[in-house]
């Protein structure tokens, strides 16, 4: 999981206005003047199918930001239709918009973090989960090789995983991915570096991850802000840090 350090509201750019130019071969004219045919400007067909898209694109986003039961259907529609005609986006609009944006998102978070809160209580007292003094929980179903060290610092570690969240929608999957995932510890989120740095290779464990100890608020899509997240983690390989201290590609979100 790679760090987020600031929110990150995607916005949807959307260009429009395509443009369609033609002409229509008239055939040879014939000598009766009634059999000519009248040219006219047939205007294009409504794209419906990619104009459902562009809709569904921003109602997603909108339902991404927690905005659900925020905003009056009616003047969104209202103010697209607008911003369709050209009406011009002055400053105060992309502040209150931004503002509405943050609120949604807080409001989101708040709630999901509620709810991994409660989920950590219950768990917590399941037979076999250990919690860590940081609120991290694991589940242990391979110990890996006691002999060998467990990655630490700037190690590079290679690992396969899988990434859900507390309703079991996954969002990442290293087996998604086009070659083994490798990665510096120190680049991942605070849950990765604590169990990673207890764990041996060979080793496979079920993470929960606390919000606080993920990407809280500022979570990259498609991870909703304010999530508990679950992994299950195979610790591969651990190497020592690359010439120029550089880590691999990052999972989850990245």
């Amino acid at each position: 999981m790679h760090k987020a350090n600031t929110a990150r509201i995607r916005r949807a750019s959307v260009l429009t206005g395509i443009a369609l130019a033609g002409s229509a071969a008239l055939a040879q004219a014939p000598s009766s003047p009634e059999s000519l045919p009248s040219p006219t400007a047939s205007a294009p067909a409504p794209d419906e199918q990619s104009s459902y898209s562009i809709g569904l694109v921003f109602g997603s986003q909108l339902h991404g930001a927690g905005l659900d039961n925020t905003l009056s259907f009616d003047a969104v529609m209202r103010g697209f239709k607008d911003g369709m005609e050209g009406k011009s986006l002055t400053e105060e609009y992309k502040q209150r918009a931004m503002q509405l944006m943050r609120a949604g998102r807080e409001n989101l978070a708040a709630h999901n973090r509620a709810a991994a809160r409660e989920f950590l209580a219950k768990n917590g007292k399941v037979e076999g989960i250990t919690t860590t003094a940081s609120g991290l929980q694991y589940r242990v179903f391979k110990a890996g090789d006691a002999k060998r060290a467990s990655p630490t610092g700037g190690d590079t570690v290679t690992v396969n995983y899988r990434g859900q969240l507390l309703d079991g929608t996954e969002f990442d999957n290293s087996d998604n991915h086009p070659q083994a995932v490798t990665l510096s510890l120190n680049g991942v989120i605070k849950g990765w570096q604590e169990a990673l740095s207890l764990m041996k290779p060979g080793a496979k464990w079920r993470l929960f991850v606390p919000p606080e100890l993920a990407y809280d608020v500022n979570s990259p899509p498609p991870i909703p802000p304010g999530s508990l997240l679950i992994f299950d983690v195979e610790l591969v390989k651990v190497e020592a840090p690359p010439p120029g201290g550089q880590g691999a590609r990052q999972p989850a979100g990245s």
